[in-house]
């Protein structure tokens, strides 16, 4: 893959670019500052950007500002926010055009360096993956029109661990259920949403994640 990294804490963008480097990952480049980041997915095209929220000049939501620009200017440019907090200003924004290929994970929360890289690829690979206190901020927010209304309180539970980026046995082992089952779910899920197998699988997934934090 390869990748843009964009934090202004000078230890912990060079700590990132040499993990990312020993899993054979290229980073293209690094900056620390919102300007920079839509400049360097502007000429590098990367295969997905690690972008922190909070960067100069005000440090409070520059960089998730500068990853909707990125996305405004190369369509469905695959972002991962890495951050400490939970700014939902512009995550709306983020998740708006439904392209999918968008990720928030918290630094203090991401435990596991496999699990970190398995989210960044499933984000370059068109997929969302969301950490759960990122997704109950979100759905704090949620509108009166609610469109999963029509879930059962399963249906939601299996929809919420879709958004954390959850593989169907991992959600089957989270919820004590069968793949059988998981996916029985997920096919009702897709049918109460109208998302149909015109489109792919991974496609309506990405849209129905996208659905449920936008909701």
């Amino acid at each position: 893959m390869r990748v843009v990294v964009a934090d202004d804490a000078v230890l912990i963008r060079e700590g990132l670019v040499r993990l990312l480097e020993e899993f054979g990952c290229e980073v293209v480049a690094t900056v620390g500052d919102g300007d920079a980041l839509v400049a360097a997915v502007a000429e590098h095209r990367p295969d997905v950007s690690v972008v922190d929220v909070r960067m100069p000049p005000s440090f409070t939501d520059e960089g998730l500002r500068a990853a909707v620009e990125a996305r405004r200017r190369v369509p469905g440019a695959p972002v991962l926010i890495l951050s400490q907090y939970v700014e939902v200003s512009y995550a709306d924004d983020l998740l708006a055009d439904a392209r999918g290929a968008v990720g928030y994970l918290l630094k203090d929360r991401v435990v596991d360096v496999d699990e970190f890289l398995e989210g960044l690829r499933r984000v370059a690979a068109g997929g969302t993956v969301f950490d759960p206190q990122v997704v109950s901020q979100l759905m704090v927010r949620r509108r009166k029109d609610d469109p999963l209304a029509q879930l059962t309180p399963r249906e939601r539970e299996v929809l919420g661990l879709m958004a954390e980026g959850r593989s169907n046995p991992a959600i089957g082992r989270q919820l004590v259920i069968s793949d059988g089952a998981v996916e029985k779910h997920i096919r009702s899920i897709f049918s109460k949403l109208g998302l149909y197998a015109d489109d792919s699988d991974q496609h309506r997934r990405v849209l129905a994640v996208l659905a449920y934090l936008r909701s």
